[in-house]
């Protein structure tokens, strides 16, 4: 019950910010593009908490790929292995870095051809941030 009053709060108080007040902001956007004939791509940026509660994003989508994972990139026995991360949490004031050999993101199965790259972050039921990113050869 805690969690379910925490989540709607976080929403209430998410639904009222302003665009001057975002709070979750992206910089370094880099979105590559796709290797002829691959179905997925990498993306890579920072994402920053602005507000004074923690953020956790549970989902994040693409008008352009069938799917976007966040994963995350960690070398064992000398082997690199990906692993999907269910969410990411960013703190208070925080920033979460999503870049090459760590977190990332993950652009499955593209659904046309684009130049560039709209990314939808959720947090639980709530949209906390739209990018829109060029992308990258």
């Amino acid at each position: 019950m805690k969690r379910t009053i925490t989540a709607l709060t976080l929403v209430i108080s998410l639904a009222a910010c302003s665009i001057e007040s975002a709070p979750l902001v992206a910089s370094d956007v880099h979105i590559m593009r796709p290797i002829p004939g691959a179905s997925a791509t990498a993306g890579y940026l920072s994402l920053t908490n602005t507000t004074g509660q923690p953020i956790t994003i549970t989902r994040v989508a693409s008008p352009q790929f069938a799917s976007v994972e966040m994963h995350e990139s960690a070398i064992e026995d000398g082997i690199s292995r990906m692993y999907p991360l269910p969410q990411v949490t960013v703190l208070p004031g925080q920033s979460v870095d999503f870049r090459r050999g760590g977190k990332h993101l993950m652009l499955r199965n593209p659904v046309n051809e684009f130049e560039s790259v709209q990314l939808q972050f959720h947090a639980g039921v709530a949209l906390v941030l739209t990018v829109d990113a060029a992308v990258e050869d």
